[in-house]
């Protein structure tokens, strides 16, 4: 229900809230208005409403079933077709068709070929955020899920190790941009606040992916030489197909960024030829959405200087140290998990290995259920719910590296590695949402999302190429292989907690306020007066929501 400026509580009153054009306000019932005045121009914008946290709360929920189980969706499968050849190494190995027997790969060829899709990734993460920000998000949306899906076909055909790593470069090059474009297209929808939630739903298909993959090659190593194709070709074939269908599904289901009521849609020349597809909100829905999110709808084209700016502001460094220690581990837990569950018991069968291995991403699942909603909520402190998260893994890669006398023991400390995964990547990348769409505006989450992926998956890079089969000491055969990974991958998290820590002490010291070089070039972020702009989701950012509205509690 709206509230006249009248009854704004004094609180609020007090804020300076920058107007934009506006002048009749809409009814206690509904505006009355349909999708079409909206989009002709003929509804005057209210200019300062205050809605009901529980209205506002509903308009959410209905941008939540429009965008993230599409998301869910293709985040699963472009992570199923992402690590399906870390199950490939197992299986069908006792009768020599699996992956490596097959195609004659060594380990260096395995750990190149895994190392090479991280450095394509990082090579094309920020100039696919950037394109993505210029044209329909939507759209180039579909386009990764889709080439994803047609390089995961082609993999079906590999031959020789040039094959695999030609193509796992490839499959770099195409998916580069989705996971930050996915951060980024977010804050189009969502405050910043709010996105730590939202991106732990759909991260949780990556879990799920992880585990999936791992039961069901189960039975695909049951198809093992139907129409003499491997095992592991018909699980590349089959996930691959399903990518390209889903690419081109979701350019009917994905909405485009939203527009401000009155303001027409104008189609890039280029994309004139693509379906449309119906906008995410309309009515009163609409209205709503742009009272809570102005910054979004009034932002304005970035250019290099903007860019400039973001590439050279330090908050983005902690980040990405941040990242690459907690991605590094989910990598090189994601790809190497089953190996080193073979190394655990040699004697267990590949069907045993590739069941293991599901319950660690059931774990994983588990914790970014349980932490993502209360770190959305305690936002003030993402950086505890992160060190948390790391400190977890530590211990579980203690348990795997010295519980030598029982198996199931070391199994165990992998499912803690597992849980202690959830917290991290998710909320490091909401903090980083939070702070460079304060400071900087679109581009700020486009650049900075894409920068700290991107750069922060060089952890992924190390863990896949210097660490466990790629480092053939490590790899030895008895009790100690894989220690010295082990404690590479310690490491790394420590770095990780560290940069948390120092980035805390630095914002406190120097704040994240927009910045004045950005308000100086008449960023989005604040006016040119050097205000920030406070719309109604901005307004409630500056308290946390705590336990309000859980548990049968009375929202504030």
């Amino acid at each position: 229900m709206a509230q006249k400026p009248s009854d704004t509580p004094a609180w609020e009153n007090a804020t300076h809230v920058v107007p934009y054009p506006a002048a009749k306000l809409p009814s206690e019932g509904g505006s009355g208005h349909d999708a079409h005045q909206l989009e002709e121009g003929h509804v005057p914008m209210p200019q300062e409403i205050q809605y009901d946290t529980a209205r506002v709360e509903k308009v959410y929920r209905k941008l939540d079933f429009r965008i993230i189980p599409a998301f869910w969706v293709l985040y699963f499968l472009c992570s199923a077709i992402r690590s399906n050849i870390g199950i490939a190494q197992t299986m069908n190995r006792d009768v020599h068709h699996d992956l490596v027997s097959v195609l004659g790969l060594t380990a260096r060829d395995l750990s190149t070929a895994l190392a090479l899709f991280y450095v394509a990734y990082v090579l094309f993460d920020l100039p696919s955020n950037l394109i993505m920000s210029r044209l329909s998000p939507r759209a180039w949306m579909a386009r990764i899920v889709f080439a994803v899906g047609i390089i995961g076909c082609c993999f079906t055909a590999v031959k020789a190790p040039w094959s695999v790593k030609f193509l796992r470069f490839l499959l770099g090059v195409v998916i580069a941009g989705m996971w930050p474009g996915m951060s980024y297209y977010l804050t189009l929808f969502y405050p910043p606040s709010r996105t730590g939630k939202r991106i732990g739903m759909y991260f949780t298909a990556a879990q799920l992916s992880a585990a999936v993959v791992g039961l069901v090659s189960a039975g695909f190593q049951k198809m093992d030489g139907l129409r003499g194709l491997t095992g592991f070709q018909w699980m590349f074939l089959v996930y691959g197909l399903l990518g390209i269908v889903l690419g081109i599904s979701l350019l009917f289901w994905l909405p485009d960024r939203p527009l401000a009521p009155g303001e027409k849609r104008v189609r890039h020349k280029w994309l004139r030829w693509l379906p449309a597809s119906p906008e995410a909100l309309t009515g009163e829905d609409a209205l709503i959405h742009y009272q809570d999110l102005k910054r979004v709808y009034h932002s304005r084209p970035w250019n290099m200087k903007d860019l400039w700016y973001v590439l050279i502001d330090w908050r983005m460094w902690p980040l990405v140290l941040m990242y690459f220690g907690v991605v590094g581990v989910g990598i090189g837990t994601q790809l190497y998990g089953s190996v080193i569950i073979a190394s655990i018991n040699p004697n267990f069968s590949s069907i045993t290995v590739s069941l293991l291995f599901a319950p660690i991403w059931m774990t994983d699942f588990l914790a970014i259920l349980i932490s993502t909603p209360l770190a959305d909520r305690f936002h003030k402190y993402r950086w505890a719910f992160f060190c948390a998260g790391c400190f977890i893994q530590i211990a579980g890669l203690l348990i795997v590296t010295f519980a030598l006398s029982n198996d199931w023991a070391r199994y165990g400390g992998l499912l803690i590695i597992g849980f202690g995964l959830g917290p991290t990547v998710p909320n490091c990348m909401a903090w980083t949402n939070e702070i460079f769409q304060k400071r900087h505006g679109e581009v700020g989450v486009a650049a900075a999302s894409a920068l700290v992926s991107g750069l922060g998956n060089l952890g992924s890079i190390t863990t896949t190429y210097a660490l466990y089969t790629g480092w053939p000491e490590d790899a030895a055969k008895g009790p100690h292989q894989y220690r010295k990974s082990n404690y590479a991958m310690i490491g790394i998290l420590a770095v990780s907690i560290a940069s948390t820590i120092l980035l805390v002490v630095l914002l406190r010291i120097f704040g994240s306020e927009p910045s004045r070089r950005v308000v100086a070039s008449s960023g989005s972020s604040a006016t040119a007066n050097g205000e920030e702009i406070l719309d109604g989701a901005a307004l409630r950012e500056r308290q946390m929501r705590g336990f309000g509205g859980m548990l049968g509690r009375k929202k504030n």
